[in-house]
């Protein structure tokens, strides 16, 4: 069995099928273990992939662990196994951390987000000169680069990343239910308004990537005196920037803290 995956939830089960689809494991090399059986049987009898037990873990090449960091040292005395490779999804969870409970050093942390169910995800990517050496690492890029976009980072800049890239949709969303809210407030109907900000922001983005710095794209949109120069200067008066950044840094602390339960 090439790969295990042990909680099929919708990170996992977009990795399924981007993997299946795109990144050229066959379903029958992959294992599924998940406590909700009958999402599980289902997601098998569509994709091909096999229903396995905790014991059937011995065979797993590598393992994907995509649990809640809460359950992890309940649940790492049956995840570990003794020639296996482990990839980690788990928000805070050191790579010290899988490797004293799972006792290897075949580990490797990544840290997706929710836009892997549409193969869009940034995921990182850090893990010892262990797991590199076995080519875990190389798989890891393999495996999430099904899925999107795959970064080398520093273990050290995990949680940041995760305050910001992994909780950033729905930053993005709150922006999109507001931008909503006010159109809605000045006569657009609400169907109109919600579609109107999904494909700003999906525009939006497009145009951010083809520039050198977001700023340049709000230079080039705010003319003297006009309209969004004023609407500008409503969003700095509500501190929409400073709050923007808090929400990063205090997501960022609670994946700290997410780490430190499992210390």
């Amino acid at each position: 069995m090439e790969l295990a995956i042990v909680g099929v939830g919708k990170l996992g089960l977009a990795l399924l099928e981007g993997v299946t689809s795109r990144g050229g494991i066959a379903p029958t090399q992959i294992g599924l273990i998940d406590a909700n059986m009958a999402r599980v049987n289902e997601i098998a009898a569509r994709t091909g992939a096999r229903v396995i037990e905790h014991a059937d873990l011995r065979d797993a090449q590598r393992i994907l662990v995509s649990l809640q960091p809460r359950v992890f040292p309940e649940t790492s005395e049956w995840l570990a196994q003794e020639n296996a490779g482990y990839i980690s999804t788990m928000a805070g969870v050191s790579v010290a951390s899988l490797a004293r409970r799972l006792g290897t050093q075949r580990v490797v942390r990544v840290m997706p987000n929710l836009a892997a169910t549409i193969g869009l995800s940034q995921t990182a990517i850090t893990g010892p000169q262990e797991a590199a050496d076995a080519g875990d690492l190389a798989f890891a890029h393999h495996l999430f680069g099904a899925v999107g976009d795959a970064y080398d980072l520093p273990e050290h800049l995990f949680n940041a990343f995760t305050g910001m890239s992994a909780s950033g949709p729905a930053y993005a969303a709150v922006v999109a239910e507001a931008l909503a809210d006010g159109g809605v407030r000045m006569g657009l109907p609400r169907v109109l308004a919600n579609e109107l900000a999904a494909k700003l922001l999906v525009a939006s983005g497009e145009l951010l990537q083809r520039r050198a710095h977001p700023g340049m794209l709000k230079d080039e949109v705010a003319s003297p005196g006009g309209t969004t120069i004023a609407g500008l200067a409503a969003l700095e008066a509500a501190g929409v920037r400073g709050g923007l950044m808090q929400a990063v840094i205090e997501a960022t602390r609670r994946s700290t803290e997410l780490g430190l339960d499992q210390e």
